[in-house]
């Protein structure tokens, strides 16, 4: 269970500005946990498809891509107070998240499961650890939506997200 859903950064040096912390937003692949208390018929576990949206009864067709968990219990409370129920509590947790794709210069190349806090390291170490062709200097990053890979320089603390697609290139000899 991921729970919470913003990434763990690492903590600021004095003097420099704070980063923005990540904050979870969901979308297609994305697995979620409903439990509607007195309703056993309506929890359970619900994927976001391709549309971005879960099946839930009584409501149909959900919109939950783009929103976090904590938006999602809100709105669908609203949707089963609105419609059917007087007093409807629900808690939705997050049960997988989309995965990581490692790809390039590394032991074991595929699609790994995303993880709180992950940096691009530790998807790496996932992935089998580098070559020894790798170059451990810089690496590609593409974001889900993006066309194009982004070049990073590989530090300790750079972070994945969800559904990102890491590339280890070549190192020059």
């Amino acid at each position: 269970l991921l729970g919470g859903c913003a990434a763990d950064i690492a903590p600021t040096p004095p003097g420099a500005q704070s980063p923005t912390p990540y904050v979870y937003r969901l979308a297609p692949d994305d697995r979620l946990r409903v439990n509607v208390y007195g309703e056993p018929n309506l929890s359970g576990e619900y994927v976001v498809n391709t549309n971005g949206d879960i099946s839930f009864p009584m409501v149909g067709p959900f919109h939950t891509e783009g929103l976090t968990v904590n938006e999602v219990t809100t709105q669908l409370t609203q949707a089963l107070v609105t419609h059917y129920y007087k007093n409807a509590h629900l808690v939705v947790d997050l049960v997988a998240s989309r995965p990581v794709y490692v790809l390039g210069e590394v032991n074991k190349a595929g699609q790994f499961p995303y993880q709180s806090g992950m940096t691009v390291l530790a998807a790496v170490a996932t992935a089998g650890g580098f070559t020894y062709r790798a170059n451990q200097k810089v690496v590609m990053i593409r974001h889900p939506g993006e066309t194009a890979e982004q070049r990073q320089p590989l530090t300790a603390d750079l972070p994945v997200q969800p559904g990102d697609t890491v590339r280890v290139r070549e190192r020059n000899f």
